[in-house]
Formats: C-alpha cells, structure tokens, sequence
C-alpha cells in the first residue's frame, strides 16, 4: 500500500538535520535508556500504536519542511507565514487531495518560550478567510475567521501548555494548545485570477508575533536547542516510526487521565517520551512481532480509508475526536488539516450510483435540484481527483474544480445544476458544466464552505454520478 499524505499540508500536505533517523540515532537529552521487553501481545500493541502515532508522524513531516529544514523549498523557519499566492494545478504533486478554492497561509508555531500573537486585517464583506489552529496530535484546537471571530480585525493569543498569564492587553481572545508546536493553516477564497491582486493584499496583512514583541517587552530566554531528526518517510512507516513517536512525545504529552492506560500498554514496546529505540538491537522475535504490527496497522488503516466517503467527524478537537485514533490516522492519510465539520465538510464518492468505480471511459452527471444547490452559508465546490495518487487532473480547459463561483457555468430553467463528468468534453452548452476527468480511475470530492443545518443533520445528500439519461440542455445562469 502507498500512504499518501498532503505535504504541508497540506504542510499541510498541514507537521512540523542534524540527527539522522536510523534506528541507532541520538536520543534528545534528558532521555531515560530502554529498549521494548519481551511480551506476547507486543504485534497488537505495535498496531494499536502505529495507528495512534500516524497523524503525529505525518504533522512531523510538515513541521521539518516548512520549519526546520532549510534546503526545503517550503521552508520558512517557525512563527512566520509562507503565503501561497495562487491555486493548485495538476503540475503540483507533492501534496494530495489538494483544495484549489483558497490560497493557503502556512505558519509553524513554537511555543515553548512565549505564545504568539496572530494578528488579522479587517476582511471585506463577502470574503471567506480563515485561520485553522492544529496541534501535533492533528487536532483542531481552536478557529479565528469570519465564522468564529467576524469580519473585524483582531489579535489573538496563541498560548502552549505551559503558559497560564492574564490576557495582555490589546489581546482579543487567548487560545491553548495541547502542544508545544502548532500549525496554522490559513485560507483566502479566490475567485478567479482576476481576483489573485485582491488575495495577496490581505495575505500581506497576516501577522505573526511573539508575545514580548506584541507588547514591546524584553524577550524571555529562549527555549533549548533541539536535536531534530531528518524526516525520511519509509523509516517513518517502519518499525521507526518508535523513533519518531518518543522524540515527539515530549512536545505533546500524552493526555490525562484518557491515555494513562494507553501509554503503560505502549511502553511495553520502548514507547515513552524522549526514550532511545535501538531496533536492530532486539532479538528477532521481537523485532518479527514489532514488524508485523506495523503491517498490521498498515492493512487497518487502508480498510478505513476505503469505507469512509464524507469528512463528517474525521476533523475536530479532543473533545469531538472522543479518543477514536483511528478516525484520527484515517483524516491524516485521507487529507491531513481537513476542517471540523461546523467552518467546512467535505462529501466525496469513488462510486457511481450503481455501485461501480468511477472512471474516465464513461459519461457521468450529477444532479442537483434547485432545492439542493444551497447548502452553504460561504460556497460550496467540486474538485476531481485521479485513483489512486489523488491529483488534480490535466485537462485542455485547466478546469480542476467547479461550483457556484464558476464563472459561465448553466443551470435548467427550474434552477436546477447538472454536473458532466467525463475525459471527453460534452458537446453544444453543456460544456460550460463539464468536470474533466481522466481516462482512468477518479473520485470526486465536494466542499461547503459552512455548511446549512441540512447538511450537519444528515439530511442534505451529495447527489450519485449517473449515466447520462436525457437531461435537458441547460440554460443560462438565472
């Protein structure tokens, strides 16, 4: 199986070298000498870890391109934002599922010494921004938008586990995170190029400050050093994944009481925070059992990805999330910073309404009712992807995604959309609708941006692509 993650992510594909990351690397100082014990459950409990430790590993990966290694091309260095001024194409293959609605701000948070003070403009009316807080776990712990905290410019404290002060002054709201890392990840609506000069005007105004700066007071000591190891991902999904878990563990410590139990039973297999894992040094039972539970964990994880279709509940905070690792590995690998279902969901389908896998060779519409057009507060649009590398898809019109922004699209007399799925254009006016898709394999992925009560309740379904049946050939926009 090949795991696919968004690179930044998106990093973001959205985590976080002077150390390598072979078996035998250096432990971060402090760390307390231990190598797994024997036990017979030790291919459960490496399962049962992988699958914990997954949304982590893949936060590291963007966490080291944007913030630490500096021969990256997405390298920035920490409390800065790397500002994205245009939209993804199908050149761009680095990242998967990639949202082409809005330019993304990219920002990497070390919070150790002092929070940071993210700052934001005042946003025009009838413009979507926001700024999703992720800790390393991959949780959304916290929102600042024009959903949560209005069109109004505002400064807001982001504060790490270990700050407990008053509100400064000046300070709109303060934000904990869990963990002593953080990504942001910001997004501007664009619509169009005409509208790229718009989008980078306010991407310019996005503000990034340490707390002693915001307040124009000396600067508390800095934090330690730290030994990073170099992200290499086949090690990451290996029976190192060990090494990677206990150097960021220490970052993000395990929550109290909910995982008391979990980390006792982890510990069983050389899991603890900041402790060495010397792979090759175990007899090769164990080292048999520990690889086997990593495959273990492999094949879970690839059968949840292929069951799950809707964003729904993959997204969230700790409380939201309700301990479910695996949900939390299934965003990670499907999508990883994907939105809590209440600023964005997202619906997708691989099927055809007769069960069958999409594909390029055939003719698909998709059907919305003018009853089913509105199910967003914001907006609300369709992006392909191919099967199974999930890019955009070259196409002769540069058309990667589709929705009520794009610009000429028809709808029926009776307010009605029909959507045209397929590799060769259709003919006459409905091209105006048409979703290029390729000649092999493909999913289809819709966002609404702050999706209706309809679609939070359930009630609101993404309409199944169908064979062409007659439809009538729509007219202009109303």
């Amino acid at each position: 199986m090949k795991f696919l993650n968004a690179k930044i992510v998106l990093a973001l594909s959205l985590a976080l070298s002077a150390a390598g990351c072979s078996s035998n690397s250096p432990a971060p100082s402090g760390s307390v000498e231990q190598q797994p014990a024997a036990t017979p459950d030790t291919a459960q409990i490496t399962q049962q870890a992988f699958i914990y430790a997954y949304p982590m590993l893949f936060n590291y990966k963007t966490m080291y391109e944007h913030a630490i290694d500096t021969k990256s091309k997405d390298y920035v260095g920490f409390n800065k934002f790397k500002n994205y001024a245009r939209a993804y194409t199908a050149a761009d293959k680095d990242i998967v599922t990639p949202n082409n609605d809005t330019p993304y701000s990219w920002a990497v948070l070390d919070l150790r010494a002092q929070p940071v003070v993210l700052s934001t403009p005042d946003i025009p009316k009838g413009r979507y921004v926001v700024f999703q807080l992720v800790d390393l776990y991959t949780q959304n712990f916290g929102y600042v938008g024009v959903r949560t905290t209005g069109y109004k410019a505002g400064h807001f404290l982001i504060a790490g586990p270990k700050w407990s002060g008053e509100t400064p002054k000046g300070i709109d709201k303060v934000i904990h995170s869990e963990s002593d890392f953080i990504v942001i990840l910001g997004r501007t609506n664009l619509d169009g190029p005409s509208d790229l000069p718009a989008v980078v005007a306010l991407q310019k105004q996005y503000h990034l400050d340490p707390l002693s700066e915001f307040e124009k007071q000396p600067a508390p000591p800095a934090a330690p050093a730290i030994n990073w190891p170099a992200w290499v991902e086949a090690k990451a999904l290996s029976p190192d994944f060990i090494h990677y878990t206990n150097f960021l563990l220490p970052y993000c410590e395990p929550h109290e009481p909910s995982e008391t139990s979990l980390m006792a039973s982890f510990a069983k297999i050389g899991i603890a925070p900041g402790a060495p894992f010397d792979f090759a040094s175990l007899p090769a039972a164990e080292q048999k059992e520990i690889r086997d539970g990593v495959a273990a964990g492999k094949v879970q994880l690839q059968k949840a990805e292929s069951t799950t279709t809707s964003s729904f509940d993959l997204f969230g905070n700790r409380q939201e999330l309700r301990g479910d690792y695996q949900t939390r590995a299934v965003a990670a690998a499907m999508g990883i910073y994907g939105n809590t279902k209440q600023e964005a969901v997202y619906v997708g389908t691989r099927l055809d309404a007769d069960g069958k896998q999409l594909t390029g060779a055939t003719p698909y519409e998709i059907h919305f009712s003018k009853a089913d057009l509105s199910p967003a507060k914001f907006f609300w649009s369709m992006t392909l992807y191919s099967l199974p590398d999930r890019h955009l898809v070259a196409n002769p019109i540069n058309r990667y995604s589709i929705g009520d922004r794009t610009k000429g699209i028809k709808y029926g007399a009776d307010g009605s959309l029909t959507i045209y799925v397929q590799h060769d254009p259709p003919a006459g006016d409905k091209k105006a609708n048409w979703l290029p898709a390729p000649t092999g394999p493909y999913d289809v992925i819709m966002r609404i941006y702050g999706p209706d009560d309809t679609v939070l309740n359930g009630s609101w379904l993404l309409p199944k692509p169908n064979h062409p049946a007659g439809a009538a050939t729509p007219t202009a926009k109303p």
